[in-house]
């Protein structure tokens, strides 16, 4: 694949973004280097129309790592409340302990720091380095991977697993000044979630379709395996978040009957309720009751 003139697409798209931007709290002027950390944690899976409230709940009882560090961290479990896949309020807990030990209450700027960091991968690696300290990283979501895709690539969506060519070329594409490849980076991002996004994509608001190596192939369909939306009435994770809600808002440990009514099946539940332990996000305890961690 032959990499075109990357700065033909820069300011085209950072003047889109420059008008399109969603004034989110979290790429405030004064958004702490912690705020962009857990807005990154708690938007991955997740919705920003459903992160927002939660995250300023977050930020106004926690507005630092050592205040959520100073609490059990079955106080981040409850406080994740309905947003998913609850084992990232752990991780967010488990950083926040480390950046007190490690770097004195302080998000390091370092991409390796951040990286060392428990439960952060590579993307949120480069997304905090690059939203929180203007760093030159190449930052890769979902969004990131289909615009690249079908603006370079003329394929309409990216390949199910994130590739070293994806990586490569997103590296290419950085502006070498680092603050304005930060701003390019969410600028991308952006242009993903509003306008090219997964299905039914507003091409005639894309600042770059001239450019666009998919339109010019006359926008050839996906040639790949079946993409399958994701299901959750009637799964495990369901279950799983039930029995949490149960646990979430009781004031002290529960009885296994409270926990049994909230799903009829009871293999289903008693898997659930197994993975929910395996994962730390329940503690059982000596006298058959059942908490969220301490």
């Amino acid at each position: 694949m032959q990499i075109p003139n990357s700065p033909a697409y820069h300011d085209p798209i950072l003047a889109w973004y420059e008008a399109n931007a969603r004034d989110l709290p979290w790429r405030a002027p004064d958004a702490t280097p912690w705020g962009v950390l857990v807005s990154e944690i708690m938007l991955q899976q997740t919705p920003v129309a459903r992160v927002l409230p939660v995250w300023r709940e977050w930020l106004e009882r926690w507005p630092e790592p050592a205040a959520l560090a100073a609490e059990p961290s079955g106080e981040a479990v409850r406080a994740w409340g309905r947003l998913g896949y609850p084992r990232r309020a752990l991780r967010l807990h488990a950083s926040a302990a480390a950046i007190v030990e490690r770097h004195g209450g302080e998000v390091p700027s370092s991409h390796d720091d951040l990286l060392a960091l428990p439960g952060i991968g590579a993307y949120t690696a480069a997304a905090v380095a690059s939203f929180a300290f203007r760093g030159r990283h190449a930052v890769l979501d979902t969004n990131v991977r289909r615009v690249l895709a079908r603006l370079v690539s003329a394929e309409e969506y990216p390949p199910r697993s994130q590739t070293r060519a994806e990586v490569r070329l997103a590296e290419s594409l950085l502006p070498l000044d680092p603050p304005t490849a930060a701003r390019w980076s969410v600028a991308v991002m952006e242009l993903g979630a509003l306008v090219c996004t997964a299905r039914s994509p507003r091409c005639v608001d894309c600042p770059v379709l001239a450019r666009c190596a998919w339109q010019r192939a006359g926008r050839p369909a996906y040639d790949g395996p079946p993409r399958k939306g994701q299901t959750y009435a009637g799964t495990d994770r369901q279950c799983r978040g039930r029995i949490l809600e149960v646990l979430r808002n009781a004031e002290g440990p529960v009885r296994k009957p409270e926990l049994d009514v909230v799903w009829s099946e009871p293999v289903q539940r008693e898997r659930a309720l197994d993975a929910l332990i395996a994962d730390g996000l329940v503690d059982p305890l000596d006298d058959g009751r059942y908490a969220l961690p301490g």
